[in-house]
């Protein structure tokens, strides 16, 4: 939940606020827990004493009330507004050079499903997620937070504004899959794909840098953006289900990227 009053949002889950605690606890601006969470968060509310902020003992109607969830879990931090900064070509330009993996998503539906890749891209040492400006529908919310058990406190979000420009581009630098339940090949070959594609700026010896390009798990990816990608894998099945959910074929990609 949003409070567009203070710019800031509600951020519940014991892993997703201790997560902030850990690695970011200046943009907790307010703390709201169960007493018996206060043990967890004693160096949080030390600091936000110290910083003249509050932190209060409330029940759960309360909890629910201000997290407008029911999966508070106990803890709910208010922090500032995340702002999802635009993909510079410097951030390519690293993510390259180190041979980096990351996540472009294009309209891949909601919020749960951006939390849920958020957690597999963390446990996956992934680097970026890349999101379109224009998707409506998968934002850093309160529900993306939550569901993603921490994992955003891992990764670097940024925005572009268009899904085929900068696939034009990247393509240059790294290696794009595309996700595509009729793509050719699958993604058992990922490894020696990665390697027969990857990029003429990547030295002899170099780790190519990935990016794992998913769609809506209904529709997939439009045309055109499969078109801008250096290749197209799939997930073979029974058949017996169309496909996976997203996030679900999000961590099996994202396992074969990593042991590659």
């Amino acid at each position: 939940m949003r409070n567009k009053l203070t710019d800031e949002l509600a951020v519940c889950g014991m892993n997703a606020v201790l997560a902030i605690g850990e690695h970011h606890p200046e943009i907790i601006n307010r703390l709201f827990l169960r007493e018996e969470r206060l043990p967890s968060f004693t160096s949080v509310c030390k600091l936000l004493a110290e910083r003249k902020r509050p932190y209060k003992i409330c029940e759960d109607e309360e909890l629910e009330r201000i997290s407008k969830s029911v999966h508070h879990q106990g803890i709910v931090a208010m922090i500032e507004e995340p702002i999802v900064e635009p993909l510079k070509q410097e951030d390519l330009d690293l993510w390259a050079n180190e041979g980096k993996t990351g996540v472009l998503l294009h309209s891949i539906g909601n919020d749960h499903n951006l939390g849920a890749i958020a957690r597999a891209a963390a446990f996956f040492d992934v680097t970026f997620i890349i999101l379109n400006e224009k998707d409506t529908e998968a934002r850093l919310t309160t529900s993306a937070y939550r569901v993603a058990e921490g994992a955003f406190e891992h990764l670097k979000v940024r925005s572009i504004k268009s899904t085929t420009a900068f696939l034009k581009d990247a393509s240059k630098q790294i290696v794009t899959i595309g996700t595509d339940v009729r793509a050719r090949m699958r993604i058992g070959n990922l490894k020696d794909i990665v390697e027969s594609y990857k990029p003429k700026t990547c030295k002899s010896g170099c780790r190519a840098g990935v990016a794992l390009v998913l769609g809506n798990e209904e529709i997939g990816l439009p045309k055109e953006i499969k078109d801008k990608c250096t290749c197209l894998l799939r997930i073979p099945g029974t058949g017996n289900i169309d496909s996976l959910n997203v996030s679900q074929a999000a961590a099996l990609f994202l396992h074969s990227i990593y042991e590659r």
